[in-house]
């Protein structure tokens, strides 16, 4: 197979223009680096788009394409470079239940990715995004999310009616605590905001409760409140591995 030693390749350039949300958005594309997130999607049965499972020269084996390292690091979105890399289809479902967590003006991509990631430990069915959310498929999103970016159904959502009942608004100032299930009985939304700002009072008004999570400062970052907010609601439930891929850092 041959060798691709230039930055200008058409490959490879195709790669860097991804790192640009306007292009994942017109392409229904995106790229992850790294030979653990290119293996995650090997196990959840992605297949990376034909010719684009890419790695560094004598490094990938069989079924990848050779890539000179200086080439391969050009088009990295990490200050180190990167071994490998992968291009896939971007993939959306309708939101989804029994578990469902909906984030509202969530703009950090590195939040974006770490619901994703609890999502998958906590076995919600869907990661659902409103108006104001940073791309899942954004190079930090994707590194944040460990791979279970593969694992995890991901919605787009414009008017909260779409999201699967009960709806839970999280609030810091709610009056009733958010409470665990009965057992494996789960089935809700778990709507978070943004830290600053919250929840809008329309999309709050849409739900049919709100809760807090109790805790002795004024609040918990995104990431922070859904991961919380899933065990709670998941301690009891009996969870299956959706793989055997296990990572704990």
């Amino acid at each position: 197979m041959t060798l691709i030693t230039s930055n200008q390749n058409p490959r490879l350039k195709g790669v860097k223009r991804l790192a640009t949300r306007r292009e994942r958005e017109r392409s229904g594309r995106f790229a992850v680096e790294g030979e653990d997130l290119v293996l995650a999607a090997e196990q959840a049965g992605r297949a990376p788009l034909e010719g684009y499972r890419l790695a560094g020269s004598g490094i990938g084996g069989a079924g990848f394409v050779d890539v000179q390292a200086a080439a391969l690091r050009s088009v990295s979105s990490l200050g180190s470079g990167t071994r490998a890399i992968g291009v896939y289809e971007q993939r959306w479902s309708q939101p989804m239940g029994p578990l469902c967590v909906y984030l509202h003006g969530v703009g950090d991509p590195g939040n974006v990715g770490a619901i994703v990631r609890s999502a998958q430990a906590f076995g919600a069915d869907c990661v659902a995004l409103g108006p104001g959310c940073a791309d899942p498929h954004s190079p930090k999103a994707v590194r944040a999310s460990m791979g279970a970016i593969f694992f995890v159904s991901l919605a787009r959502v414009q008017d909260v009616g779409e999201l699967p009942r009960e709806r839970v608004a999280l609030l810091a100032d709610a009056e009733q605590e958010l409470r665990g299930g009965d057992g494996d009985a789960v089935a809700l939304t778990l709507l978070v905001g943004a830290e600053r700002d919250g929840l809008p009072a329309d999309v709050v008004a849409a739900c049919e409760r709100s809760a807090r999570i109790p805790i002795a400062s004024e609040s918990l970052n995104a990431a922070m409140a859904a991961t919380v907010a899933l065990y709670e609601v998941t301690r009891g439930r009996r969870l299956s591995p959706r793989s055997s891929r296990v990572r704990t850092s």
